[in-house]
């Protein structure tokens, strides 16, 4: 969570070139890897993420040498965020395997919800490949959006706070930002209720 934190302040910096995006992406995996290590519930899982890291650390170098190629960037766009909810559903089970919240579950939560961001994000980034003109804004309204506008988009759309100035306009799109938005309120009401709650129990536990 933290180094995706931080490559949000950095990520200006490095440019919305392919190269810049390609290097932040080969980050980010390496990252998703380690934490799938982290959490797995059982080896079946640790194979899946390897099986969709491999292809897709291929994929993300393919599209840094290759930005402009419309089947590159979908299929690594659509494997990226193939990879990003099945971190998320692992990062899930794991905090629901138990009663008990520990501190690697709180730092888990919010990593969930990062994740998911970025899931969403690559789900956008192939969506206006497929149908260009999904998306626009106030600034060049007729240009494809950049990999951080659709990010931002998507954290803005998650988190329910409405700031975007990215706004989807064709259906696919829009049915998109629908189900972010459905999964950000759920997320609030399943995960982050559930822990609070545990937290709440086991502080009482101890008062008592």
């Amino acid at each position: 969570m933290l180094t995706q934190l931080g490559g949000i302040a950095v990520y200006p910096f490095l440019g919305d070139s392919g190269t810049g995006r390609g290097a932040f992406g080969t980050i980010g995996l390496l990252v998703l890897v380690l934490a799938v290590f982290a959490v797995r519930a059982t080896q079946a899982l640790t194979w899946v993420s390897l099986v969709l890291g491999g292809p897709l650390v291929v994929l993300t170098v393919l599209e840094a040498m290759r930005p402009d190629n419309g089947a590159i960037v979908v299929g690594s766009s659509l494997l990226h965020a193939v990879f990003y909810f099945y971190t998320a559903w692992a990062l899930i089970r794991y905090m629901f395997h138990d009663d008990e919240v520990t501190n690697d579950e709180i730092w888990a939560t919010g990593a969930t919800f990062t994740v998911v961001a970025w899931g969403f994000a690559y789900l956008y980034i192939a969506v206006q490949v497929v149908w260009p003109g999904s998306f626009t804004a106030a600034v060049d309204p007729e240009q494809q959006r950049s990999w951080v506008e659709l990010l931002f988009l998507s954290v803005t759309t998650l988190t329910s706070t409405g700031l975007s100035d990215v706004v989807p306009v064709l259906p696919h799109a829009r049915s998109v930002v629908m189900l972010e938005q459905i999964a950000g309120m759920l997320y609030i009401a399943l995960v982050i209720a559930r822990v609070m709650a545990l937290l709440s129990a086991r502080k009482a536990r101890r008062s008592s």
